[in-house]
């Protein structure tokens, strides 16, 4: 009986430990690095118009951001973004609602974050498609996303989406009914 008590006894301490660790776990800097992004944003394209919006989200214990887009002509998807610090590198998967996946590794090059990512093109067998996206915050607290792509190897490269993220005020009315 004395053994099973000290088991019991080891196990407790096992899983608060664990428990602990995880709490603590994704509080390194380099897990904080995009944290920038962070928050509910209008997007515009470089001409002022509104492209929608996006919601930038702490899930897993801060361990992970999930990302929920809502574009204004109805496209819609949602991106999982963490860092491996076994990697030592971000990774973000992007599923959207056109059957779209990407899946792009990166990290932070001192002045923004910056992933990319190898995949097929589903119209046109046997192309490959690289695929850059950089985060820059902006001086004015704003995040400008630019997204890059490329059908030749890297020797060239097109804009795929050059957005400006503007946090969401919340209106008088909000914050009177929040009090």
């Amino acid at each position: 009986m004395p053994h099973l008590l000290r088991l019991l006894r080891l196990a407790g301490l096992l899983g608060m430990a664990v428990s602990g660790s995880a709490c603590s776990a994704c509080t390194a800097a380099d897990h904080r690095q995009f944290d920038f992004w962070l928050g509910h944003w209008d997007v515009f394209l470089p001409d002022g118009s509104r492209a929608g919006e996006n919601r930038i989200e702490a899930v897993a214990n801060g361990c992970a951001l999930l990302e929920t887009w809502q574009g204004r002509s109805g496209f819609a998807g949602s991106s999982l973004n963490s860092y491996d610090s076994v990697a030592r590198q971000w990774r973000q998967h992007w599923v959207d609602s056109q059957a779209g996946r990407l899946a792009l590794a990166g990290g932070w090059d001192g002045q923004r974050m910056v992933l990319s990512g190898e995949s097929a093109d589903a119209k046109r067998p046997g192309l490959r498609l690289l695929d850059r996206i950089a985060w820059t915050p902006q001086a004015d607290g704003s995040v400008r996303q630019l997204w890059e792509r490329s059908e030749d190897g890297g020797k060239t490269w097109a804009t795929v989406f050059d957005g400006r993220y503007v946090r969401v005020k919340r209106s008088a009315r909000l914050f009177l009914r929040a009090r």
